[in-house]
């Protein structure tokens, strides 16, 4: 062996037993550099050792090793599932990651409650559609998950117009005295107020699952069955409704051009690597409907393992060129899948390794299929999701290389001492509140050449006058950079601390990093230019450096711009959501110019709570005692 180890650490190698398991190695700084899963862990583990890996990633890794930790598992599955854990949650050096996203949206349909024998009807006997994200609740239905908000929102419209069931909340169904807009354009069926049966209505949402679990032959030939069953009762005018549910049917499917009734549930995976990068692009097909597609990014690409000893086994045929494309294809099915649910069937633009295949296999409970080399209609689904992913790459490295640009322009523009680009780290604050009421500052951080939203803090602040910005900003200032002086940890103080004001803004925090005995050539507030017209910023610096306009096509000011409205933002939204807690939705009626305690209580009563004044219609709103069409567009406009 070429490189030398400790001889407790080639022990403790020679002594792991024939199991499965997962293994992590650690450096000299007991940083975690990898975690591995193996069948065998001492056949696995063993040949980073016996190796001479030479000047490859596995053996710039290999020679890093001083210490190693493993767990033995019951089977490969178990492994394969503490693996890709422990990479979410620890983020090692040399493991492909990808990062955990938002959940999935669903399209919920309510569990139908009957109504007691003779009560009037109720929302419980009418199911529901709406748009859903969050935690599954085993009593009602859920289809998805789908790629994008807009993909259920899409699907939402498109049952609107075929089964017309409804998309209110209960409490304005239980209000209703005559039907809404949705049922003037023919996009409910009115059920709220009586004007179809419950019986009907069933058959209506029984007709939408099925359709939505890709069963259209037996939803159509049902939908026909029911029409002649009208027109035989000479109930032209059902049958006529049943005709126009079939003809905007087939519209539908006629537009869904890539509909195949035998792939019902099918997730395409398309993956491109390049510039140090790489994209998987997803495509779902759920039901035998193409729903989008969403892409995603992978970090650690440049310094990750091209491929693991026992996929490289599985896998012979994987040339050199497509061994980094295989490996984040591997990583993005082993660790997305293990929170997601899993369709049966796979299309990938790579091929994929059978051990990953059995492991999630016996993971799902369900036999999965994957097809490397489709035909036909896969073969139309992989090349667009091949497509949609150069499209997203190309559109990433773009955007990455405007922003390094960026972020060059203002380190030459005042002049930074960092090392490397990279290095740079910019904490940016502002102030919000209303009229001195829930007064939050907000902190954003900028570094890696992108915005961390992780890092990203808000703070109440208490004790001052209200809508004193100043006394706020020396407050945040004092807590944000006090601790840090506390700690003698001065080394992560960030390279530029913006602040979103001029002189007397920056004389505040001038004030507050004097106290702190922290250096005043960071602080830098950015001041409206002449009519706070955008572009026309100037910087403006707390050791007496004279004030600097960079120019409205500067790239520097650019992304100072972009970071003072991020922490514009952020700062605003974290102050609304302190003032609704404070408030009760009455209060907000009240503040519309008009509506007084009176008003406010008939609406209320009227429309079941705030919620269902909201997403009531100026025509609903007119109903009420005491408001006038003038009055009722002020609330529809205020609470929308």
């Amino acid at each position: 062996m070429s490189i030398s180890h400790d001889e407790a650490l080639l022990a403790q190698v020679a002594s792991l037993p024939a199991l499965p398991g997962v293994y992590r190695y650690f450096d000299a700084q007991d940083q975690l550099l990898y975690v591995g899963k193996a069948r065998s862990l001492k056949k696995r583990v063993s040949s980073y050792f016996q190796k001479d890996h030479g000047g490859t990633r596995i053996g710039h890794m290999v020679s890093k090793i001083v210490r190693m930790e493993t767990t033995v598992v019951r089977s490969e599955a178990e492994a394969l599932l503490l693996e890709n854990n422990l990479i979410k949650t620890l983020n090692p050096k040399f493991n492909i990651l990808f990062r955990d996203d938002k959940s999935y949206p669903y399209l919920k349909i309510t569990a139908t409650r009957p109504d007691a024998p003779g009560a009037a009807p109720s929302a419980g006997a009418y199911p529901r559609m709406a748009y859903y994200r969050g935690a599954v609740d085993k009593r009602h239905h859920y289809f998805g998950p789908y790629p994008s908000a807009w993909a259920v929102k899409e699907s939402i419209t498109l049952m609107q117009k075929v089964f017309r069931l409804r998309t209110c909340e209960d409490t304005v169904f239980a209000n209703r005295s005559r039907p809404c807009l949705l049922y003037q354009i023919k996009r409910c069926s009115g059920p709220c107020v009586g004007l179809v049966g419950a019986q009907d209505y069933s058959a209506s949402v029984d007709s939408a699952e099925r359709f939505l679990r890709g069963e259209t032959d037996a939803v159509l030939a049902d939908l026909e069955h029911r029409m002649m069953a009208h027109a035989e009762a000479l109930a032209f005018e059902q049958a006529a409704e049943i005709r126009n549910q079939i003809a905007a049917l087939s519209r539908v499917l006629h537009q869904q051009s890539m509909d195949n009734v035998q792939d019902r549930d099918v997730d395409v995976l398309a993956v491109r690597v390049q510039g140090g990068r790489a994209c998987v692009n997803l495509a779902m097909v759920r039901g035998g409907r193409h729903l989008g597609d969403r892409p995603y990014f992978p970090t650690h690409v440049e310094e990750a393992l091209d491929w693991d000893g026992e996929g490289e086994a599985a896998l012979p045929q994987a040339e050199p060129s497509q061994r980094l494309a295989v490996a984040v294809l591997h990583a993005f099915i082993a660790q997305h899948y293990l929170d997601v649910a899993m369709p049966h069937t796979l299309v990938t633009s790579h091929p994929v390794a059978p051990a990953l295949v059995a492991a999630l296999t016996e993971h799902s409970g369900h036999k999965l299929h994957t097809v490397h080399q489709p035909r036909e209609h896969r073969r139309v689904w992989l090349d667009m999701a091949q497509r949609n992913a150069d499209m997203a790459l190309a559109r990433l490295l773009s955007e990455e290389g405007s922003q390094q640009a960026r972020t060059r322009a203002l380190v030459e523009a005042l002049d930074l001492a960092v090392e490397t680009l990279e290095a740079l780290r910019i904490e940016c604050f502002d102030i919000s509140h209303t009229a001195g009421e829930s007064t939050q500052a907000s902190c954003v951080v900028f570094a890696q050449h992108k915005m961390q939203n992780n890092e990203y803090r808000r703070y109440n602040i208490d004790g001052i006058t209200p809508g004193d910005d100043y006394a706020a900003m020396r407050q945040v200032l004092l807590r944000r950079y006090g601790k840090l002086v506390e700690a003698d940890a001065q080394d992560k103080l960030p390279d530029v601390v913006l602040i979103d004001g001029g002189k007397g803004q920056v004389g505040v925090a001038r004030e507050v990093f004097s106290q702190l005995g922290l250096p005043l050539s960071r602080l830098v507030g950015v001041e409206k230019g002449e009519g706070r017209k955008v572009g026309l910023e100037e910087l403006v610096f707390a050791d007496g450096r004279d004030k600097v306009y960079l120019g409205a096509d500067s790239a520097a000011l650019m992304l100072v711009a972009q970071i003072r409205d991020e922490a514009h933002r952020f700062a605003i939204t974290g102050m609304r959501a302190a003032r609704a807690k404070v408030r009760t939705g009455g209060s907000r009626l009240e503040d519309i110019p008009g509506v007084g305690p009176k008003k406010r209580a008939r609406l209320l009563q009227r429309f079941g709570g705030v919620r269902g004044v909201g997403q009531a219609s100026v025509q609903d709103l007119c109903t009420v005692d005491g408001i006038s069409p003038d009055l009722a567009a002020a609330i529809y406009n205020a609470l929308r």
